[in-house]
């Protein structure tokens, strides 16, 4: 079975060039990365779609930054952005502060987060944004992982 990706342009109403949403869920989005992986991964997600439709934050951690520090002011974003329907946390590197940053973020929340974050990954939640948390998370894992190719060969039939 090949995954072929659908575009859902989000219009300020809720529809898309598709017609109607495939739901009424708003998952927040926010990125926990690596200084600098983050904020360049949103923006070449936004400027390939000429569209953010999730509301987004990034998060970035520097060496020196406090992590206890970054979980609060995770938090205070995750609820600028959490408008009841969860939030999907991507990062960079499973294991990294940066991961583990947002393990405290999500911890006692409807928060899930997925590691290994690459552009492809991104596109696909924000070409999926009206899906449900789960839904969503789902379709990033297959995102990421489709995205990750040997670009010099062809796939087998």
């Amino acid at each position: 079975m090949t995954d072929s990706p659908v575009t859902i342009r989000a219009a300020q109403d809720g529809t898309t060039e598709d017609g109607p949403p495939k739901s009424r869920e708003s998952v927040g989005l926010m990125l926990v990365t690596h200084r600098g992986v983050g904020s360049e991964l949103l923006a070449t997600a936004a400027a390939t779609l000429g569209i953010c439709p999730l509301q987004t934050r990034c998060l970035e951690v520097q060496e020196y930054d406090d992590p206890d520090l970054l979980i609060g002011r995770g938090r205070q974003l995750a609820d600028e952005i959490d408008r009841g329907d969860g939030l999907l946390i991507l990062t960079d590197a499973c294991g990294s502060t940066p991961a583990n940053i947002a393990l405290g973020i999500a911890e006692g929340r409807r928060i899930r987060v997925l590691g290994g974050l690459n552009l492809p990954m991104l596109l696909r939640v924000y070409n999926y944004a009206g899906l449900s948390l789960e839904a969503l998370a789902e379709a990033a894992l297959v995102g990421g992982r489709t995205g990750v190719a040997a670009a010099d060969r062809e796939e087998p039939a």
